[in-house]
């Protein structure tokens, strides 16, 4: 923090009405806490919880309060040093050392601004505009170009599902847009069909018309989750093993009408994704968001020559970097249909950040949601 902002004049009515008064202290600073880390590494040996004081707002400065982050795959590597997008390094936090705050994702309210913030207001709920801002945390000040506000309308929407719309939605939602045209009535295949991207891409191909072919891993409860994917509007729910069954290839002439889905959506890798591929039509796309298995995405030679497939990238971070107008307009649908009960949150597992919690408790979260991918997204949700 710098001598300047540590020494400017702090007063009484500067303070908002909605910052909660146990975070206060007498002299108008609001008491924040932090997982933060010095060092890339496994989280449970890096992280480590930090209280600072946050001044009030100065000039274009916005005072946030959390009200839910989720705990993706990403944010996971990122704490690891193994992400493209790394998290500013820094000691304003009033750390010994530069430390960075973890989190790509979450939804905040407004309880402080600057006398030159015309965009915000103390009230108002927004999502973080770019990644790497750091949402693993109590508060924070932010800019106007760090924030995308939540129109009025949709501001008492599930906490849950403003905190999670900008990655798993928005990327599924891309992925079935950007790549190949579908009509109503086409058919596209993805693997990790469980997953957050998975039952996004389930719910909006239902809601434009297309169908859907999901893999997923066997289980014991195998049933129960081919029925839930099912009510989300999956048209058919496979394992790995039932679609590398020669007999699949035949049952899926008969699923589609004889006609081959032209779209694959990819988060596995290995041999899962190549007998996606296998399953494409003639000129048909493949595009990888993930790589849970942590193996290369193989494609013949006979795929590229004589069936005409292409093969595709895809990272929401950097789409959503390029088209901050189109991000807005892609929430403000999503956040729609959510509110006509046309789109449902993940399954997820609460773990309650309050004023006392301990730093074993926050950390425990993060590492069940580091374990092997299927389970209940993991989400802090800020109590106060």
């Amino acid at each position: 923090m710098s001598a300047l902002r540590l020494l400017r004049p702090t007063v009484a009515a500067a303070l908002k009405p909605t910052i909660p008064r146990r975070y206060v202290s007498a002299f108008g600073y609001t008491q924040a806490k932090a997982l933060i880390f010095n060092d890339y590494g496994a989280p449970k040996d890096v992280l480590k919880l930090h209280r600072h004081s946050i001044s009030p707002a100065y000039g274009d400065e916005i005072i946030i309060r959390f009200l839910a982050a989720p705990i993706n795959p990403a944010d996971i590597n990122q704490i690891e040093g193994v992400y493209p997008s790394k998290p500013a390094f820094t000691i304003t936090l009033g750390t010994p050392s530069p430390a960075a705050v973890p989190g790509n994702e979450g939804v905040v309210e407004v309880v402080g601004v600057g006398a030159n913030v015309k965009n915000f207001k103390p009230g108002d709920r927004a999502i973080m505009k770019h990644t790497a801002f750091g949402t693993w945390r109590t508060h924070a000040v932010a800019k106007d170009e760090n924030l995308l506000k939540i129109p009025e309308e949709y501001k008492e929407l599930n906490v849950i599902s403003a905190a999670t719309i900008s990655v798993n939605p928005c990327t599924a939602y891309r992925m079935l847009k950007d790549f190949t045209p579908l009509q109503p009535g086409d058919w596209f295949i993805q693997n990790g069909a469980n997953s957050g991207v998975g039952r996004a891409a389930i719910q909006l191909g239902r809601i434009w018309g297309l169908k859907s072919i999901n893999v997923v891993r066997d289980r014991p409860e195998i049933e129960e989750l081919k029925e839930e994917l099912k009510g989300l509007g999956a048209d058919v729910v496979v394992t790995e093993e039932e679609l590398a069954d020669r007999q699949f290839r035949k049952d899926l002439k008969e699923f589609t009408g004889g006609k081959p889905p032209m779209l694959g959506l990819n988060c596995v890798g290995g041999k899962a994704t190549t007998e996606l591929i296998r399953q494409l039509g003639e000129g048909g796309h493949v595009v990888t968001y993930g790589a849970m298995a942590r193996q290369p995405v193989t494609l013949s030679a006979s795929s590229l020559i004589f069936r005409d497939v292409h093969a595709h990238g895809f990272w929401v971070s950097r789409w959503s970097d390029k088209n901050p107008e189109k991000k807005k307009e892609m929430v403000e649908e999503i956040f729609g249909l959510i509110k006509k009960g046309e789109f449902k949150d993940v399954p997820i597992e609460k773990t309650v950040w309050k004023n006392d919690t301990k730093e074993e408790e926050l950390k425990a979260a993060v590492e069940k949601s580091g374990q092997a991918f299927g389970g209940k997204k993991q989400v802090f949700v800020f109590e106060e």
